[in-house]
């Protein structure tokens, strides 16, 4: 599976898009239109090894409810990442069994990597 999960409103998300010039054979799902399901979820989480991995804590939701003074178990985040599509961390590349999840330099670079290895 070659996939990512954006959204179109994150300047973040379009300035990485656009670095890394993903060819046509990429599912593109836009996470506001189109919820992630739990199946995709769970799909990630495997990948990424838990649901924290995936969330995001610099989303404003988490300040609003307070969130980082309350203790979240994988369950927590599982609900969280299901309720509202932004505490997912994106961009949120799959490729086979490789996920890159955020925009650390790092993992773009990564990604951009695995990517032209597809090409």
């Amino acid at each position: 599976m070659k996939k990512v999960y954006y959204l179109k409103t994150c300047d973040t998300c379009k300035r990485i898009l656009k670095q890394w010039n993903l060819p046509n054979t990429f599912e593109f799902q836009e996470i506001k239109e189109n919820p992630i399901s739990v199946f995709q979820l769970e799909e990630m989480r495997k990948l990424a090894g838990s649901y924290e991995a995936l969330f995001s804590k610099r989303a404003k939701l988490y300040k609003e409810r307070d969130l980082k003074n309350q203790f979240l178990t994988e369950r927590d985040y599982k609900m969280l990442l299901l309720e509202h599509y932004t505490f997912l961390k994106r961009p949120v590349l799959v490729i086979d069994t490789q996920i890159f999840i955020g925009n650390s330099k790092k993992n773009i670079e990564s990604a951009l990597k695995a990517i032209n290895n597809e090409s």
